[in-house]
């Protein structure tokens, strides 16, 4: 007799920077989530689509749960930030808690107990074990952050490498309700390709700029041109001040194009076709605590 499908959302929510959007890729088998080493990259909420012979995982991938820091210091964009995270709790079928291994502080029991309030089941996923020096330490570990919370079950994995995963989606797919694959087997997000290109576009943002600008940009995409085989894209990257502008140019134009050139690939990978991309960079004061500017820029709650 054949064991019946499972499909429903899983959240995947998490402190910020501990590979959730990794996780989330490496389940889906493509690249739907943008990922840097810098905490906060993810700011939407992005549903993946894991498919698989028994089923089908819809991950719903969040920025990082951390504490309100209240409206006088907390920007906008924080905010909203957090109510994207929190509000990816309504509706899911269970949740995947993700941490780091080895580590274990305030902001993973607030992302816990933000879980046990929605009342969902939660696998909680150590991710990174590849890292671990010590692999001794490994069990102590877990058994020392299972004590006193409640796991449908545990995985250490490594979503880098892709390792320890198929324990894990089997034990995902056991709680999920019985029924047919919600969407096509080769569709791997709900976002579209005009959405993911603008992520692209960021994701380099966050990687080759310094350590407080990535938080300053955002890309809106102006223009997205399908012309036979080519994608033909514009792209404006909004910053805050002008002395930012110059910085995410460069001297010479040269590290736009360097972003430019490095989204461009990523793209076309993705998207399987040959990519046009033009880049601009534009000036808007304040925009990341402008609840306007980010509704614009497409922050929709």
């Amino acid at each position: 007799m054949d064991t019946p499908q499972r499909a429903g959302h899983v959240a995947v929510i998490g402190r910020p920077n501990v590979g959730k959007s990794t996780l989330t890729n490496a389940l889906v088998g493509a690249k739907v989530s943008i990922v840097s080493p810098r905490p906060q990259t993810t700011r939407h909420r992005l549903l993946g689509i894991a498919s698989f012979p028994q089923g089908q995982i819809l991950l719903v991938d969040t920025p990082g749960l951390h504490r309100d820091q209240g409206k006088s210091t907390a920007t906008a964009m924080h905010r909203w930030m957090n109510r994207a995270a929190r509000g990816s709790l309504e509706g899911v079928d269970a949740a995947m808690l993700v941490v780091r291994a080895g580590q274990w502080d305030e902001a993973d029991t607030f992302a816990y107990q933000a879980l046990r309030q929605a009342k969902v089941p939660v696998v909680l996923v150590v991710n990174q074990v590849d890292r671990l020096k010590d692999k001794t330490a490994l069990l102590p570990y877990l058994a020392q952050v299972s004590e006193g919370r409640e796991f449908a079950a545990v995985h250490p994995v490594s979503a880098l490498k892709r390792k320890g995963l198929e324990p894990l989606v089997n034990d995902v797919l056991a709680l999920l309700p019985e029924q047919a694959p919600l969407y096509a087997e080769d569709e791997i997000t709900d976002k579209s390709q005009r959405f993911l290109a603008g992520e692209l576009v960021r994701e380099q943002l966050m990687r080759q700029l310094g350590e407080e600008l990535p938080y300053a940009t955002t890309v809106e995409i102006e223009r997205f041109v399908v012309d036979g085989a080519l994608l033909r894209i514009g792209a404006v990257i909004w910053v805050e001040r002008d002395g930012q502008k110059a910085i995410v140019i460069g001297k010479g134009g040269e590290r736009l194009r360097e972003i430019g050139a490095k989204a461009r690939q990523q793209m076309e990978q993705l998207f399987g076709a040959k990519v046009f991309l033009e880049t601009w960079v534009r000036v808007r004061e304040g925009w990341s605590d402008d609840e306007a500017a980010l509704r614009a820029f497409g922050y929709h709650d």
